[in-house]
């Protein structure tokens, strides 16, 4: 039988933060979308205190990729073992390890380690894994030593928030129109065309384009995924040509919960964003006064973005249920369509 060979790889950081807030930032997978830049989601599936499974999107070579991984924790060592346990094709085998040494009171050497298998060793397979693996992982290192050497400021330039509207409605019309987010331009404030891509099961790559004052415009690319039977949809921004840059890192999630009384649905939008501090240094110049108004700043644009989309989504979902009323008082109807498939085929959509 043959066994492809493993290949070995190693990249390494030298980082001015103490060894324990470079693990940390590692150990916490949940917050990678926002903190670093080709993890688009993770669920954790499992976690004991020790170890934990997580189901993970990251972008690699400009494609959208899932697995599933299982890591062990070590906080005492600061060291982080991961094993992927369901793997994309070609890859046959893929783990390694995340080590801090501490190298002074203030001063970190974090490596990454990688090993890997593809099938029948192709050559053409392991080059693209290879130049996967080196990218994403100098953008994860380059990232991380970015926020850990901002330790003593990074609780400031990290903004969590979240906003939501009653719907007098089922999930159904509203995650459908979630989802549709292509079909109506004016769900983003400014938007002069959306376009959504379906790049796999449950996967959308969303292209916005918007006319500036000035005449330029702003393009800004976001990997969405569905969950349809929870009724979510959760996003990461993975481009975005404003300049000078306000956000570092922004994801986001939308969720249709049922109400406990059966008589609606809250809708929710949630957003985790980091502030880029060369871009708040150009806007509002340099201080804490100038975070904190960048901060405010930013949470009210995103919350008139995302303010625009629940009211939409709910004057959708409670016409679409009062014309259905309407409907029944004079006649039956046919069904209208339920939640967008995982497996629904591929298409494209655009408006504008």
């Amino acid at each position: 039988m043959y066994l492809a060979p493993v290949h070995r790889m190693a990249q390494h950081a030298e980082v001015d933060a103490p060894a324990g807030v470079l693990y940390g930032l590692i150990a916490d997978a949940l917050r990678w979308p926002v903190f670093l830049p080709p993890t688009v989601h993770v669920e954790q599936l499992e976690f004991d205190g020790e170890s934990e499974r997580l189901r993970m999107w990251v972008t690699a070579n400009g494609e959208i990729k899932s697995w599933t991984s299982r890591r062990v924790l070590d906080p005492v060592a600061h060291r982080v073992d991961f094993r992927q346990e369901v793997l994309p094709r070609p890859v046959t085998s893929m783990g390694g390890s995340w080590t801090v040494e501490p190298r002074g009171p203030e001063r970190s050497l974090v490596t990454l380690r990688n090993d890997f298998a593809v099938t029948d060793n192709a050559r053409a397979d392991v080059d693209w894994v290879k130049r996967a693996t080196t990218a994403n992982s100098r953008a994860a290192l380059d990232n991380l030593r970015q926020l850990a050497e901002r330790w003593r400021r990074l609780d400031d330039l990290v903004l969590s928030f979240e906003d939501s509207v009653h719907v007098e409605g089922p999930v159904e019309p509203v995650y459908d129109f979630l989802h549709r987010f292509g079909d109506r331009t004016d769900a983003v404030p400014g938007a002069t065309g959306i376009h959504i891509a379906e790049r796999g099961p449950g996967v959308q790559l969303m292209t916005v384009e918007m006319a500036g004052a000035d005449g330029t415009v702003r393009t800004t690319e976001s990997v969405r995924i569905g969950f349809p039977h929870a009724g979510r949809i959760v996003y990461k921004d993975i481009r975005d040509t404003e300049q000078p840059a306000l956000l570092a890192a922004h994801t986001g999630e939308w969720s249709v919960e049922p109400d406990a009384s059966g008589a609606g649905v809250t809708v929710v939008a949630r957003h985790h964003a980091v502030l880029d501090e060369d871009g708040v240094r150009q806007r509002y110049g340099d201080g804490a006064e100038a975070v904190r108004v960048a901060r405010e700043a930013l949470r009210s644009r995103l919350a008139r973005e995302s303010g625009v989309a629940l009211r939409l989504a709910k004057e959708h979902a409670e016409g679409a249920l009062a014309c259905r009323a309407g409907a029944a008082a004079v006649g039956p109807v046919a069904e209208p369509p339920v939640l967008i498939a995982l497996n629904a085929p591929a298409r494209t959509r655009r408006t504008g």
